[in-house]
Protein backbone atom coordinates (compact mmCIF):
# COMPACT_ATOMS: atom_id res chain seq x y z
CA UNK A 1 0.00 0.00 0.00
CA UNK A 2 2.85 2.39 0.82
CA UNK A 3 4.34 1.97 -2.68
CA UNK A 4 1.04 2.70 -4.42
CA UNK A 5 0.51 5.77 -2.30
CA UNK A 6 4.00 7.13 -2.96
CA UNK A 7 3.65 6.53 -6.71
CA UNK A 8 0.26 8.24 -6.77
CA UNK A 9 1.68 11.14 -4.76
CA UNK A 10 4.68 11.49 -7.09
CA UNK A 11 2.37 11.33 -10.12
CA UNK A 12 0.22 14.12 -8.69
CA UNK A 13 3.28 16.26 -7.96
CA UNK A 14 4.72 15.73 -11.44
CA UNK A 15 1.39 16.53 -13.09
CA UNK A 16 1.26 19.85 -11.27
CA UNK A 17 4.59 21.05 -12.73
CA UNK A 18 4.03 23.73 -15.35
CA UNK A 19 5.64 23.57 -18.76
CA UNK A 20 5.31 27.25 -19.61
CA UNK A 21 4.84 30.54 -17.80
CA UNK A 22 7.01 29.30 -14.96
CA UNK A 23 8.23 31.71 -12.31
CA UNK A 24 11.68 31.77 -13.94
CA UNK A 25 10.22 32.53 -17.38
CA UNK A 26 8.06 35.33 -16.01
CA UNK A 27 11.08 36.86 -14.24
CA UNK A 28 13.17 36.90 -17.40
CA UNK A 29 10.33 38.16 -19.61
CA UNK A 30 9.40 41.02 -17.28
CA UNK A 31 13.07 42.05 -16.97
CA UNK A 32 13.55 42.07 -20.74
CA UNK A 33 10.30 43.99 -21.29
CA UNK A 34 11.31 46.62 -18.70
CA UNK A 35 14.57 47.05 -20.60
CA UNK A 36 12.77 47.76 -23.87
CA UNK A 37 12.93 44.36 -25.55
CA UNK A 38 9.90 43.09 -27.44
CA UNK A 39 9.61 39.40 -28.06
CA UNK A 40 7.45 36.42 -28.87
CA UNK A 41 6.74 33.68 -26.38
CA UNK A 42 6.83 29.94 -27.25
CA UNK A 43 6.82 30.59 -31.00
CA UNK A 44 5.44 27.46 -32.69
CA UNK A 45 7.11 28.38 -35.98
CA UNK A 46 10.56 27.60 -34.56
CA UNK A 47 11.86 24.18 -33.67
CA UNK A 48 11.77 23.54 -29.92
CA UNK A 49 9.26 26.37 -29.30
CA UNK A 50 11.80 28.65 -27.58
CA UNK A 51 10.63 30.31 -24.37
CA UNK A 52 11.53 33.75 -25.76
CA UNK A 53 12.17 34.81 -29.35
CA UNK A 54 13.69 38.21 -30.11
CA UNK A 55 13.14 38.52 -33.89
CA UNK A 56 14.88 41.91 -34.14
CA UNK A 57 18.07 40.34 -32.73
CA UNK A 58 17.59 36.90 -34.36
CA UNK A 59 18.03 35.46 -30.86
CA UNK A 60 16.15 32.80 -28.92
CA UNK A 61 16.27 32.22 -25.19
CA UNK A 62 15.53 28.99 -23.36
CA UNK A 63 14.90 29.16 -19.62
CA UNK A 64 15.82 25.68 -18.43
CA UNK A 65 14.78 24.04 -15.20
CA UNK A 66 17.84 22.46 -13.62
CA UNK A 67 16.10 19.15 -12.91
CA UNK A 68 14.30 18.65 -16.24
CA UNK A 69 17.35 19.53 -18.31
CA UNK A 70 19.83 17.67 -16.06
CA UNK A 71 22.03 20.67 -15.22
CA UNK A 72 25.28 18.93 -14.34
CA UNK A 73 27.05 20.13 -11.20
CA UNK A 74 23.99 22.09 -10.05
CA UNK A 75 22.71 21.82 -6.49
CA UNK A 76 19.13 21.71 -7.83
CA UNK A 77 19.74 18.63 -9.94
CA UNK A 78 19.71 15.27 -8.23
CA UNK A 79 18.57 12.07 -9.83
CA UNK A 80 15.58 10.53 -8.02
CA UNK A 81 16.40 7.45 -5.99
CA UNK A 82 13.29 5.58 -7.11
CA UNK A 83 12.80 4.33 -10.65
CA UNK A 84 16.33 5.43 -11.48
CA UNK A 85 16.61 3.77 -14.94
CA UNK A 86 13.45 5.59 -16.09
CA UNK A 87 14.78 8.98 -14.94
CA UNK A 88 18.25 8.42 -16.41
CA UNK A 89 16.72 7.61 -19.79
CA UNK A 90 14.16 10.45 -19.65
CA UNK A 91 16.70 13.11 -18.70
CA UNK A 92 19.24 11.84 -21.25
CA UNK A 93 16.57 12.17 -23.96
CA UNK A 94 15.80 15.70 -22.77
CA UNK A 95 19.47 16.67 -23.04
CA UNK A 96 19.77 15.09 -26.51
CA UNK A 97 16.67 16.96 -27.66
CA UNK A 98 18.09 20.23 -26.28
CA UNK A 99 21.32 19.72 -28.25
CA UNK A 100 19.45 18.80 -31.45
CA UNK A 101 17.13 21.83 -31.18
CA UNK A 102 20.06 24.16 -30.50
CA UNK A 103 21.94 22.86 -33.55
CA UNK A 104 18.88 23.32 -35.79
CA UNK A 105 18.33 26.89 -34.58
CA UNK A 106 22.01 27.73 -35.10
CA UNK A 107 21.75 26.37 -38.65
CA UNK A 108 18.86 28.78 -39.27
CA UNK A 109 21.04 31.67 -38.14
CA UNK A 110 19.64 32.18 -34.65
CA UNK A 111 21.74 32.86 -31.59
CA UNK A 112 20.72 30.51 -28.80
CA UNK A 113 20.99 31.67 -25.19
CA UNK A 114 20.19 29.51 -22.18
CA UNK A 115 19.29 30.77 -18.72
CA UNK A 116 19.35 28.15 -15.99
CA UNK A 117 16.88 28.22 -13.12
CA UNK A 118 19.74 28.24 -10.60
CA UNK A 119 21.12 31.44 -12.15
CA UNK A 120 18.00 33.33 -11.05
CA UNK A 121 18.36 32.81 -7.31
CA UNK A 122 19.31 34.51 -4.97
CA UNK A 123 18.36 38.07 -6.04
CA UNK A 124 21.97 39.31 -6.35
CA UNK A 125 22.81 36.42 -8.68
CA UNK A 126 19.55 37.00 -10.60
CA UNK A 127 20.45 40.64 -11.25
CA UNK A 128 23.92 39.66 -12.45
CA UNK A 129 22.48 36.97 -14.75
CA UNK A 130 19.81 39.23 -16.23
CA UNK A 131 22.27 42.10 -16.78
CA UNK A 132 24.57 39.65 -18.53
CA UNK A 133 21.69 38.41 -20.67
CA UNK A 134 20.80 41.95 -21.78
CA UNK A 135 24.46 42.67 -22.60
CA UNK A 136 24.70 39.43 -24.57
CA UNK A 137 21.61 40.35 -26.63
CA UNK A 138 22.95 43.85 -27.38
CA UNK A 139 26.41 42.60 -28.31
CA UNK A 140 24.96 40.19 -30.84
CA UNK A 141 23.00 42.84 -32.72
Amino acid sequence: MGDCFSLAKRSKIMASIKAKDTKSELLVRSYLFRHGFRFRVNDKRLVGRPDIVLPKYKTVIFINGCFWHAHQGCKYFTLPKTNRPFWEQKLAKNRERDQRVCAQLLEKGYRVLVVWECELSPPAKREETLNGLVNEIWQGS
